[in-house]
């Protein structure tokens, strides 16, 4: 598919089409079974123009399986889902059980992951936040086999039907997209920032927003360990905006007569 978007923001990677599907992909990038990664580092690939493919033994980590939208896997985190509480928050060293599951896991994982598993990530203040967080997830399991990430210039929208296009951007064009996203609506507040992992904004966040009588675009990459997993690929200038697929079908005939055909905005470019 060719983007009118696309073409007015200069862009510099390939926007990223997130599919469902019950077909696998040919030569496609996909994990091995079980082995971790980041669903970030498939991300940036598909920018570059590669097509990368999950399904729910190759998804790997735990959050990414969420934000891919394979159910909640944080109840398979390694000796339970309140040692995950305490990952993300202050760490298991705040307890007597995440002490003794530290060091019976040393042998078996890495350095960084101890470290952060004992000292926890502190992306929150307390255990009981986590909690919540997760509760308040849109947690879904997909009824497909495997979620697609294919660059949105191989789309064929008579064949294919994304669930989410999502634009890596850097800040002027992130700017950009935030008005244009509210350019032909009655409403102001179409764009949303919530606070998950960087897979999670470009995923069920986006997937719950698809489904909404009127949906918003959400903004990612605010994920300072994905930021940490992609700089190598992707620089560190970029943000994502994911758009549920009618949302972007919207916004795509709007270019022609915005913004982006004046002088404040070509200045930019």
């Amino acid at each position: 598919m060719e983007s009118k978007i696309t073409k007015a923001l200069g862009m510099e990677f390939h926007p990223v089409a997130i599919i469902w599907s019950n077909e696998k992909p040919i030569n496609a990038l996909q994990f091995k079974e079980d082995k971790l990664g980041c669903v970030m580092w498939m991300f940036a690939n598909t920018a570059k123009g590669k097509t990368s493919v999950f399904d729910r033994k190759t998804y790997g980590c735990l959050g990414g399986a969420v934000g891919l939208g394979f159910g909640n896997a944080y109840l398979n985190f390694p000796v339970g889902i309140e040692c995950f509480y305490y990952f993300l928050s202050n760490g298991n060293k705040n307890w007597e059980q995440g002490r003794k599951i530290t060091e019976q896991i040393k042998p078996f994982a890495t350095k960084e992951f101890i470290d952060d598993f004992y000292e926890g990530e502190r992306y929150l203040q307390t255990p009981k936040q986590v909690k919540k967080f997760v509760e308040q997830m849109p947690i879904i399991d997909v009824s497909f086999e495997y979620v697609v990430l294919k660059p949105l210039k191989e789309i064929d929208i008579n064949k294919d039907r994304p669930e989410i296009i999502v634009f890596p951007l850097n800040p002027h064009q992130l700017s950009a997209l935030i008005i244009l996203a509210n350019y032909g609506r009655e409403t102001f507040d179409n764009v949303i920032i919530p606070w998950a992992a960087g897979c999670q904004t470009i995923g069920i966040f986006a997937y719950k927003e698809a489904r909404s009588n009127t949906p918003r675009a959400v903004i990612g990459l605010t994920d300072i360990s994905a930021r940490k997993n992609i700089r190598k690929q992707l620089g560190d200038n970029l943000f994502t905006f994911a758009v549920p697929f009618n949302m972007f079908m919207e916004m795509e005939k709007n270019v022609e007569e915005s913004f982006l055909q004046r002088p404040t905005w070509k200045a930019l470019l």
